[in-house]
This record gives structure tokens, C-alpha cells and sequence, in this order.
């Protein structure tokens, strides 16, 4: 591994251990949430970025009084589409490299869920309870 991958592990387990115990980088708008999913989806195998993530997002949302505001079929897609794009790079990209070929998945409003989830699925309260697979662009 070379010092510009470890710099960037070491950074990603930063990331991570600090939203474990409930901070979280930046105002914690859409481009921070995918800069921690990032952090996971590069640390760990996709079940276990997941796993942690999920719960760690849901333990972040209810210390901020909000616990209303975790939506399970948007944190796996976005995990899931990260973890793909990562895959697809053949190599082990820093957030600097990815979140500048992946723009796409820096945007929220009118972003990429809208092309795979229609409103109906995406506002509905099973879509917040459980993961949903896509309705549209299949």
C-alpha cells in the first residue's frame, strides 16, 4: 500500500470512529452523509459497511433529537451505488479522486434516486423502514 492509501485509510477510519460516537463532518448535509458512506464502503465489505453504517446513521439521527429522518432505502442505495462505482474503479480511490468523478452522487435535489425511485416509493413509510428495490430504470 502506498503512503497516498494509507493517508486515505487512515483518514476513512477517522471518519468512521468519529460518526461511531455521534460526530459528523461538515454540517451533515447530502455531501457529508456520502463522504461517511464513502468512509465505509471503502473500510468494510458491503454487508458489514451496511450494517454499521445503518446503525450508526440511525444512533446519529435519534442523539439529534430527529430519529424520524433515517430513511433505510436511501442509505442502502447510496451504499450500494458507492460501493458499485468503487468496484468499477479496479483500485482503491481516495474521496478526493471519487467524489470528483462521482458528482452525480453528490447532489440531492433532482439527484440520481430519482432516476431508479419514483416519489411514491421513496415517501412512502416502507421505504424509510426497509430497503425498497427500485421502481423505475431498471
Amino acid at each position: 500500500m502506498n503512503e497516498a492509501m494509507v493517508v486515505a485509510q487512515k483518514e476513512n477510519q477517522t471518519i468512521i470512529a468519529d460518526f461511531e460516537q455521534g460526530r459528523a463532518p461538515g454540517a451533515f448535509h447530502h455531501a457529508d452523509h456520502v463522504r461517511v458512506a464513502f468512509a465505509y464502503a471503502s473500510e468494510f465489505a458491503p454487508l458489514e459497511s451496511m450494517t454499521r453504517f445503518s446503525a450508526a446513521l440511525q444512533r446519529f439521527a435519534l442523539s439529534k433529537g430527529k430519529p424520524q429522518l433515517y430513511h433505510q432505502t436511501i442509505t442502502w442505495a447510496y451504499l450500494l451505488l458507492i460501493q458499485g462505482r468503487i468496484a468499477r474503479t479496479g483500485a482503491r480511490p481516495s474521496w478526493e479522486e471519487f467524489s470528483q468523478a462521482n458528482s452525480d452522487l453528490l447532489t440531492w435535489k433532482g439527484g440520481i434516486l430519482e432516476r431508479y425511485y419514483s416519489p411514491a416509493i421513496l415517501d412512502s413509510p416502507l421505504a424509510r423502514q426497509t430497503f425498497l428495490f427500485p421502481d423505475r430504470g431498471l
